[in-house]
Parts: structure tokens; C-alpha cells; sequence
């Protein structure tokens, strides 16, 4: 199907004009719809998106194949290599059809044999340092945790929560100073510190910021939703009434959320 949307004769107009590069933000979009649909349990959703996601695939893998680069083969053979090689208590051998089903082995033991295995693999693509695969497409808040997670592991990191709080105080102090300052490039610079401060916080909480963070988001759209149709109901939009009168009707979305 995908090689016949791309035939140059008869194929879809807008198929033939993608690239690597024009499809790359439809993946993006694609798999936040995928993770949007997971986190709200629907599973009937969740399905969709997951076809929608392999699409993409399977389109990168008829460019590559147009383009003599790879195929969708020998994309899914790369994988299973490196899962046979990153997983080694399964695969003692590096054999795919000889499983280790007899040893135990607590999941701290696998993700420490997953880094030092990964780290290898950065060493034979030269990237020596520790963060040098961190991808820098990822959204700010994962790329954040990643960066941090990465460096904690070799030592460079806080003993506990309660030195973290501290710090995002020390932070916060630091970004009222600069907003007096009235200097903008330094008020960017410390609201960016606080922010890589509260992601480090959540590392330590065990929370993904950005699940967190899509979460208050959806919160917030809820309980706003709830004034636009409280007021809507009086005849009124929201310009139309004051600060008070939303904040009273959000109190009351709170209240009923919790109810």
C-alpha cells in the first residue's frame, strides 16, 4: 500500500512530496496523540494511534527503501539485535532462540547492565560523554529529567527531595532579583533554572514532569471549561465578567472535582 500511495505515476500528490523531514513533525503529533489516548484509558483510541504511529514507520522505511538506505527489514532485524544484546539475562548466548527462562535477576541488575551496555554502544559511535546521546528534539521538560537521570548516575547529583526544595528557593530568589533587574535575557535565564529545578524535584518524587505537566493541563481546560459554561448559561462570555466572578466559579470546579 505505502509503495503504491508513493508510485510516481499513480500514486497520492501529497505521498510523493514528503520527506524525512516534512513527516518528521506528523510523527511528533502522532505519538503524543498515542500517549495522550493511553493516559485517558482509551483503549479503543489507544488502538488508532498505534496504527498511526506504525504508518509512520512504515513510511520512513519506504523512503529509506526508495532511496536505497534500508528497508523495513532490515529496521526490525537492527532492533531485535539490540534487544537480544541489551538484554543479556534473557539472551546469555546472544541467542534469540535460547532463552535464559532459569536465573532471577532484580530489575536494579538489569538497569545498571542497560546502561553499561548503552554506554558502550555511545563509545563504539565515539560519543563519549554522558549526555552526548540525549536527543535534543525531546520536549524540554523529558530532555530535562533525561539530562539529569544521565548525570545522576555517575555521582552528580542531590543526596535527597529536601536539598532540591532549597535549591528551587535559592532559584526562586535568584528570578525575583532578576525580574527587578528588568533585564530580560537574565529573567529568561533564571525562570529556566527554577524550571530544571522543579523537573529535578519531580525526579526525586518519581513523577514524569511531563505527564505531570499534561495533566494540569488538562485540569486547567476542565475547570476553565466549567466557567465559559457557568457564564454562557447567564448569557455572558468571559471577557464579559470580572476576575472575581471566574475566580468564585472556579472554586466551584474545584469543589465539585472533588466532591
Amino acid at each position: 500500500m505505502m509503495a503504491r500511495l508513493r508510485d510516481p505515476e499513480q500514486g497520492c500528490p501529497w505521498d510523493l512530496q514528503q520527506s524525512f523531514a516534512s513527516i518528521a513533525p506528523h510523527t511528533l503529533e502522532e505519538c503524543y496523540e498515542l500517549v495522550d489516548a493511553i493516559e485517558r484509558g482509551d483503549m479503543p483510541q489507544v488502538r488508532e494511534e498505534l496504527g498511526d504511529v506504525l504508518f509512520q514507520v512504515i513510511f520512513y522505511a519506504q523512503l529509506g527503501r526508495e532511496q536505497e538506505l534500508f528497508s523495513f527489514d532490515e529496521l526490525v532485524h537492527n532492533l531485535v539485535e539490540k534487544l537480544v544484546r541489551r538484554h543479556p539475562h534473557v539472551f546469555p548466548n546472544g541467542d534469540l532462540l535460547e532463552a535464559d527462562a532459569g536465573r532471577a535477576i532484580a530489575v536494579e541488575q538489569v538497569n545498571h547492565a542497560w546502561e553499561r551496555i548503552k554506554q558502550e554502544e555511545r563509545h563504539a559511535k565515539s560519543q563519549r560523554g554522558v549526555l552526548d546521546d540525549v536527543p535534543v528534539a525531546l520536549p524540554a521538560l523529558s530532555r530535562a529529567a533525561k539530562l539529569q537521570k544521565r548525570a545522576a548516575r555517575v555521582g552528580f547529583d542531590w543526596d535527597n527531595w529536601r536539598d532540591v526544595l532549597k535549591k528551587m528557593r535559592e532559584e526562586e530568589r535568584e528570578l525575583e532579583e532578576a525580574i527587578a533587574s528588568e533585564n530580560r535575557a537574565h529573567i529568561e535565564d533564571e525562570l529556566g533554572d527554577l524550571l530544571f529545578c522543579c523537573v529535578n524535584l519531580a525526579r526525586f518524587l518519581d513523577i514524569d514532569p511531563e505527564r505531570a505537566l499534561r495533566a494540569c493541563n488538562r485540569k486547567f481546560e476542565r475547570r476553565f471549561g466549567f466557567i465559559e459554561q457557568s457564564l454562557a448559561a447567564q448569557g455572558r462570555e468571559p471577557q464579559q465578567a470580572t476576575l472575581e466572578e471566574m475566580e468564585a466559579l472556579w472554586q466551584q470546579a474545584k469543589q465539585r472535582e472533588h466532591q
